[in-house]
């Protein structure tokens, strides 16, 4: 056990730890239009490419930076790099795919330089996501049989992703927002196949699903339950859940997963259901309301926002945590 992983387990252990807030929601508030993102360097680009958030850590890092830091400042114990789309499938929309590395290392200094110059305790988070493109389904409804990529292109995209994020100087590793449990399972192996390349004592992972709707399944059809029998061979140091749901319809799964999980639990829902226009409405208060109960019956380990959360909901998640013990560490179970 790395003496990163030790520490992070004895504050788990210790009370309810705090993880950052949207970082989408944050950049939308500057309102950074094609020039902005593209920066001098990739002026003369040749597609456009407004909405590729991850390029920022090249484009505009201190932008990331300060949004890093007003969550510092709000109380967050875990950053997670700006790097949700940082793997060369997703980054081909842009023919940025050759980025994918230069971006994750710049990320992850960026989250850890925060750190330094905020002069707080925090881990920085290497986040992994989803990709754009899946395992389990095929993109084609005339042809059910077809996929988009094989296993191992997902398993080269999310190596390079995460030797860059560790070259960076990432505490931990973040495979988050799984709507396909392959995808997780192609980062997964990507994981281990690069500690055991580089002979690298492994760093702690969380994993963290999504579940889509009221059916209480992922998008590729998993229950809860398989989900988590599906990951935990990772033996993560936390499994949770993010995005897709509010806080009020995650709270059924949260309850389920503190039920059956053998490690620490998470919790990072959106603020509340997009409306109309595709925003988020909750306020802080009325969001910590929801996840305090989830502290307050002992569910929780970590605990954070996804869409649609800012530094105001992290702070009042933090200071409302204060008051609950963490859910205690259950006994492991050998198989």
């Amino acid at each position: 056990m790395t003496t990163t992983e030790k520490h992070l387990r004895d504050l788990l252990d210790k009370r309810i730890v705090i993880i950052d807030g949207a970082m989408g929601t944050m950049i939308q508030r500057h309102k950074p239009q094609e020039a902005d993102y593209r920066g001098d360097r990739f002026k003369s680009w040749h597609k456009d490419v407004k909405g590729n958030n991850d390029l920022l850590c090249l484009t505009q890092p201190d932008i990331i930076k300060d949004i890093h830091k007003q969550y510092l400042d709000a109380g967050a114990d875990i950053l997670e790099t700006n790097t949700f789309n940082a793997n060369a499938i997703s980054l081909a929309d842009y023919d940025m795919q050759s980025l994918a590395y230069e971006i994750n290392v710049a990320a992850a200094k960026i989250a850890k330089q925060a750190v330094k110059e905020s002069g707080k305790q925090a881990f920085v988070a290497g986040a992994i996501g989803p990709m754009n493109k899946t395992l389990s389904l095929s993109p084609n409804v005339n042809d059910p049989g077809y996929r988009a990529m094989t296993f191992d292109d997902a398993v080269a995209a999310y190596y390079e992703q995460i030797k860059g994020l560790i070259d960076g100087g990432v505490d931990v590793l973040l495979i988050e927002t799984i709507f396909d449990t392959l995808n997780a399972k192609a980062a997964i192996f990507a994981v281990n196949k690069y500690f055991r390349d580089t002979k690298k004592e492994k760093l702690p992972l969380m994993i963290s699903g999504t579940i889509t709707d009221a059916s209480g399944r992922t998008l590729s059809g998993q229950t809860l339950e398989a989900f988590y029998i599906s990951v935990m061979h990772a033996e993560p140091i936390s499994i949770g859940l993010n995005c897709a749901l509010g806080a009020t319809e995650m709270r059924p799964h949260i309850e389920e997963l503190s039920r059956i999980a053998n490690c620490y639990v998470s919790s990072y829902p959106n603020a509340g259901l997009p409306n109309a226009m595709g925003e988020y409405d909750e306020t802080p208060e009325h969001m910590t309301s929801i996840v305090s109960e989830f502290a307050k019956d002992g569910w929780i380990n970590i605990v954070g926002g996804c869409c649609g959360t800012t530094p105001d909901h992290i702070k009042a998640i933090a200071d409302s945590m204060k008051q609950y013990e963490p859910r205690p560490h259950p006994e492991m179970v050998n198989a």
